[in-house]
């Protein structure tokens, strides 16, 4: 079993994907793009600069594999919490202060409920209008290698969307 998991992942590498374990053995293939992560993120800054709704932001984490996961980056467009509907995806602040990508998968009277599409469980933190940034509007997908000593200001300049276990 474990020779058929690294010749599934090998396989994968070198259709241009990466392979991310996930908890009890389960795999997700994280969707690389051919360009550079400077070159995902220019390219999701001349798409922002258009409107002044429109926020560009980096993911780090695997929650939300095979959507996106490390090396993507988000455009992110505000919206108002009366028009969320379940399966969007969102980015919100959760309750200790990080910025969250996860697909809403329920409503309450506290707001609504998120969680990583890897995730069992729903995060502890409802969204509500007081906490949501966005909804997802478009996502570039890099090949996610490292970039230069020039071009990683650029990258750790970027905000960050955890795309992370429930908390």
């Amino acid at each position: 079993m474990k020779t058929a998991r690294l010749l599934l992942g090998t396989l994968l590498a070198v259709a241009g994907l990466a392979v991310s374990a996930y908890g009890a053995g389960k795999f997700a293939v994280n969707p690389l793009g051919g360009v550079s992560m400077t070159v995902a993120l220019n390219d999701a800054k001349l798409l922002a600069a258009h409107r002044a709704d429109l926020k560009v932001l980096r993911v780090e984490g695997n929650s939300m594999l095979p959507f996106f996961g490390p090396g993507a980056v988000l455009v992110v467009k505000e919206l108002a919490t009366e028009k969320l509907r379940a399966g969007m995806v969102v980015v919100y602040t959760n309750r200790f202060n990080e910025t969250v990508a996860h697909r809403l998968v329920g409503s309450s009277v506290a707001g609504w409920t998120a969680s990583g599409y890897n995730n069992t469980e729903v995060d502890s933190t409802p969204v509500t209008a007081a906490n949501l940034i966005g909804v997802v509007y478009a996502t570039f997908h890099s090949d996610a290698r490292p970039v230069d000593a020039l071009a990683m200001a650029s990258v750790q300049a970027t905000p960050v969307a955890l795309a992370a276990s429930a908390r």
